[in-house]
């Protein structure tokens, strides 16, 4: 037999070994799969498939329409995870963990079209925080190890058994996943796996928080280092009648909308078990805000702290170099009861600027926090605010100033009006406070240049009809007019410790408004 003849029957006699080998190994991997899957199953779930097809060429596993369902379900009710996935494909797995250690190791999977819903007991998302880690990534992570995940268009529904309405849901979401270390030591940790990029994008998300609230957004998009949502809301689950008569004690009520926001150069995780937070910058855009307080639940007497101490005694690193509001609205309304309406304060064309938000927490000094707003007051006037703190400052001292000018006093008729029974004529050119306080105390001055200031008081009983006598008593009181002169009067009052910072200014202005006009 010549050389050729040898070389060509040793090739072909290969190529056949090969061919065998490949179809006894797929013949057996294919045996295999299931026993892995089901058999050696020591997760909570039962794994069902419809086909599965194994390539040792290409070194891919393909699985379609899988079905994943608790194997202590209960006969006459659902209760815990449930999912169907239209399809699974696992790239470049290796042969010899799964012939030999039962484990598909492989560098990615794909999973197309998940479709999860969690059935659960309570109104909390998550009951334990561990939760995820022990009955999901954990026992998942003995069948399947890889280095890579690349979820699309899946969607996650959490419900309660309770109530049986939703706690969670997520549509179309998009999920990747790469560089992931899954081992003993990683599960130990918070975060209970590391992965060098991740990108998550989703198009509809709700969530109920709480009782009282629940939360929309209409995309989020976050990578490694930003985050982006829009149409943002939270919104109260009830009216506000029902909202007040579920109060125990006297709470505002948030109504919040904004089209956008979205964090830059965004850093977090856990650093020696400790959660931290930096960011860049956090811009929000046309935010609409409204908060309402109503005074018939019994008042909540518990102090009230300033943003030095709430930011101090936050237990994690957080850092935020600059928080910017635009283009946005924020009402606050305040109603004594549900008779006449509320009283309503309007901020237009609202713009904040933060700077320098950090938590305190393992900082021996940092600077001040400073804050800048514009924006027009009751429709008709611009005012500007400055205030600045420092979060170190056990004091919690803080200065504030601010100017309005141009005002129409009557546009104050919508707070007055249904609050105190007073409406208002006349116009402040110009008023300006500068104020410097701390926990206990509040001084400084306020300037006020004004003309033709009268009052109207209306009857209690008919607040449709002006209580006459009394309008011209305080009228005669009042000093109408600052004669084409700027009045000033010093203020100094203590802080009411169960009131709120914003009610420590409304006071010190209201109390420079009594000694100018009176």
């Amino acid at each position: 037999m010549s050389i050729y003849k040898k070389i060509a029957i040793s090739v072909i006699s290969v190529f056949l070994f090969v061919i065998l080998v490949n179809i006894g190994l797929n013949y057996w991997i294919k045996k295999q799969l299931p026993i892995i899957i089901n058999e050696k199953n020591n997760t909570a779930y039962n794994i069902h498939y419809e086909k599965i097809e194994v390539s040792l060429l290409s070194r891919n596993i393909n699985a379609t329409t899988l079905l994943v369902s608790p194997k202590n379900e209960p006969k006459d009710s659902k209760n815990g995870l449930f999912s169907k996935i239209e399809s699974i494909t696992i790239k470049h797995f290796n042969i010899w963990d799964l012939a030999f250690h039962d484990l598909i190791q492989a560098e990615s999977i794909i999973i197309n079209k998940p479709r999860v819903i969690l059935y659960k007991k309570g109104e909390k998302l998550l009951n334990n925080s561990k939760s995820i880690k022990n009955e999901i990534i954990e026992p998942f992570r003995k069948i399947v190890a890889v280095s890579n995940i690349y979820l699309n268009d899946g969607t996650v529904d959490v419900v309660s058994l309770d109530n049986k309405k939703p706690i969670l849901s997520v549509k179309k979401i998009i999920l990747k996943l790469e560089g992931i270390l899954l081992t003993d030591a990683t599960l130990k940790e918070k975060i209970p796996m590391r992965f060098e990029k991740y990108v998550l994008v989703c198009d509809s998300l709700y969530y109920k928080p709480s009782a009282f609230y629940h939360m929309n957004i209409g995309q989020i998009s976050t990578e490694n280092n930003f985050l982006k949502v829009k149409n943002f809301s939270y919104l109260p689950e009830f009216s506000r009648k029902e909202f007040v008569k579920r109060l125990d004690k006297e709470k505002d009520i948030y109504t919040i909308k904004l089209d956008s926001a979205h964090i830059e150069k965004m850093d977090w995780g856990f650093k020696d078990d400790r959660f931290f937070f930096k960011a860049n910058s956090l811009i929000v855009n046309h935010a609409d805000a409204n908060i309402y307080r109503n005074k018939m639940p019994k008042d909540d007497l518990s102090k009230k702290y300033l943003y030095n101490h709430l930011l101090r005694k936050i237990k994690f690193p957080l850092e935020i170099d600059t928080i910017q509001i635009l283009k946005s609205k924020l009402v606050y309304e305040e109603e004594i009861d549900f008779s006449k309406g509320p009283g309503v304060l309007n901020f237009d064309r609202f713009n904040m600027h933060i700077t320098n938000i950090k938590s305190g927490f393992g900082l021996k000094k940092m600077a001040d926090v400073k804050i800048k707003v514009n924006c027009l007051f009751m429709k008709t006037s611009p005012l500007d605010v400055d205030w600045s703190f420092n979060v170190l400052d056990l004091k919690d001292s803080f200065h504030i100033q601010g100017t309005i000018a141009n005002f129409n006093v009557a546009a104050m008729e919508r707070f007055t009006k249904p609050y105190i029974n007073t409406t208002f004529t006349g116009k402040f050119n110009k008023y300006h406070f500068n104020f410097y306080g701390n926990d206990n105390t509040a001084k400084g001055n306020a300037t006020l240049d004004y003309e033709d200031l009268k009052v109207k008081l209306y009857k209690k009983k008919h607040p449709e009809k002006e209580a006459k006598l009394k309008s011209a008593v305080v009228n005669l009181l009042l000093k109408n007019d600052s004669d084409d002169k700027t009045k000033k009067a010093d203020v100094e009052l203590e802080r009411i410790q169960e009131k709120s910072f914003y009610n420590f200014l409304w006071r010190s202005i209201a109390e420079s408004f009594k000694k100018i006009l009176i």
